[in-house]
């Protein structure tokens, strides 16, 4: 999976909009291997992302999980510590 699509389920406060809207261009890109799509399929690319957007954001919503919602901050400074040792 590409390293930009964060996870989205389980966080307090959820998942906004945009941050689904933002994982479904990214996944949508990676799918495509387009980073900006040429006129002539800027539609289809557009509608990818609109489709992806719906089945995440339905997805995200519909998940029921019995363990304590994940702080956003706490999982921000994992990732970043995870990146010094991966990089150092």
């Amino acid at each position: 999976m590409c390293r930009n699509i964060k996870t989205l389920a389980n966080f307090e406060p959820p998942a906004t909009d945009d941050e689904i809207r933002a994982s479904a261009l990214q996944f949508v890109r990676k799918l495509s291997g387009a980073t900006r799509p040429s006129r002539v399929n800027e539609a289809a690319f557009e509608r990818a992302v609109d489709e992806v957007t719906a089945a995440a954001n339905k997805l995200i919503h519909s998940l029921k999980t019995s363990a304590p919602p994940r702080n956003r901050e706490e999982e921000a400074r994992k990732a970043r510590e995870q990146a010094i040792k991966r990089f150092a």
